[in-house]
């Protein structure tokens, strides 16, 4: 990023605590979601912000890919690679569930489209401040927070602000009783003939072979007729060899998908925690963790960027009123309540994962899974939902949450940057 709007040369001075607002550390879809959102229209005055990314290679994730679902237009629609209004899940035996979506559309954006976007929006700003630093330290001092941080060419500067949001990875999750991981290695495919149905997302294809605990499945994102994005997706405790990717997806795409001859244009790998953790969101008195650090992911999904957008329009909406920062749980106590059972059920073998997801999307119609997913339903449904499930092993495993030891889990390079 560029350093837009800063006359003062940053590197060779300090932001002071007087000058800025808001710090946000961190420039992926956190970062720059928050500092969209506190920059859009509708505040009296515009609010001064300092968004600072590392330029360390070793230190950004590679590109990734982001999916949710949304009803109607978006912000950041300009910058979307697909979106589709039809699911399909394949059952172990080969039964195909599909929904149809009524006003939700599934939707996949690309990390370097959105950040090109928001980035480009950002710099046209004059109260915004773009910085190529490495924040080193983050600390609360009087009159707000500061981040202590250092350029590429080894200048050490202080950017200060009324409120500092930071978005960088732990290094290590909290205290938990169930953390499983979704590990992932997906293809982008281009085949010489038409191969895929360009208007339906395969998002749960469980013909692939079972981990012992948890679970698999196949994942197709259509981009043509004969391009897609083709993933192999475990949930399970520990991450697979690169080989054992490879292979999962070699069979996959020829035994299962029967795409034929087909070329790899790129890859993409993550691996994201699913956790009941409790994260925390405030640091002291001006700090705050927001994104994946902060809690955003869902814990039973691994989805995460709808609730970034909830947390940064609330956000900025408090600013702009001038009331108390108060960062929203990103998702409710009765959805992280479930999700934690449903994360212990499948971790203990207790219910078998692809049968649980196919039943679900068999007995219920796609948009109030997607809707359940997010957080949206109420609590009628919920209980609608929670009958289609397996109740007895849920009930047991609800039972004896209360007693289950709280355990660390420490992360790797891989698995904190999802």
């Amino acid at each position: 990023m560029s350093h837009a709007g800063d006359p003062t040369g940053l590197g060779h001075s300090t932001v002071r605590g007087d000058a800025t607002d808001v710090v946000i550390v961190g420039g992926g879809a956190a970062g720059l979601s928050l500092a969209h959102a506190l920059t859009a229209p509708g505040s009296a005055r515009p609010l001064l912000v300092a968004l600072v990314d590392t330029p360390r290679p070793s230190l950004r994730p590679p590109e990734r890919t982001w999916c949710f679902w949304q009803e109607g237009p978006g912000d950041f629609d300009d910058a979307l690679v697909a979106s589709w209004r039809r699911l399909r899940v394949h059952g172990r035996d080969g039964e195909v569930v599909e929904g149809e979506l009524d006003t939700l559309r599934y939707r996949m954006l690309r990390s370097d489209g959105f950040e090109a976007l928001v980035g480009s929006r950002l710099a046209a700003l004059p109260h915004v401040r773009l910085v190529e630093a490495t924040a080193e330290t983050v600390r609360n001092v009087p009159g707000g927070a500061e981040a202590l941080c250092v350029t590429a060419g080894g200048d050490r500067i202080a950017l200060r602000g009324r409120h500092l949001f930071d978005s960088r990875p732990a290094r290590s999750l909290p205290p938990a009783r169930s953390t499983l991981l979704q590990h992932f290695r997906g293809w982008f495919v281009r085949t010489p003939a038409p191969a895929f149905d360009d208007e339906v997302v395969e998002l749960m294809d469980f013909r692939v072979p079972q981990p012992a605990h948890g679970l698999a499945f196949g994942y197709v994102l259509p981009l043509g007729p004969q391009d897609a994005l083709v993933e192999y997706t475990q949930f399970s405790r520990t991450p697979l060899s690169r080989p054992e990717y490879e292979a999962a997806l070699e069979q996959y795409s020829r035994d299962v998908l029967r795409l034929g001859p087909f070329e790899v244009r790129s890859v993409e790998a993550g691996v994201i925690p699913m956790t009941d953790a409790r994260f925390a969101r405030r640091v002291g008195a001006a700090v705050h963790r927001i994104g994946a650090v902060g809690g955003a992911t869902r814990p039973a999904t691994g989805y995460t960027f709808s609730a970034v957008q909830r947390q940064s329009k609330a956000v900025a909406a408090a600013l702009r009123d001038g009331k108390e920062v108060r960062l929203p749980a990103p998702h409710g106590r009765r959805a992280l309540a479930m999700d934690a059972v449903m994360l212990r059920a499948l971790d203990t073998g207790r219910v078998n994962g692809p049968d649980f997801f196919t039943r679900l999307f068999r007995r219920l119609p796609a948009e109030r899974v997607l809707r359940f997913l997010d957080g949206r339903t109420g609590l009628w449904e919920d209980l609608l939902l929670g009958l289609a499930t397996p109740v007895g092993p849920m009930l047991r495993t609800a039972a004896e949450l209360p007693f289950l030891p709280q355990k660390p889990f420490t992360l790797t390079r891989e698995e904190s940057t999802g």
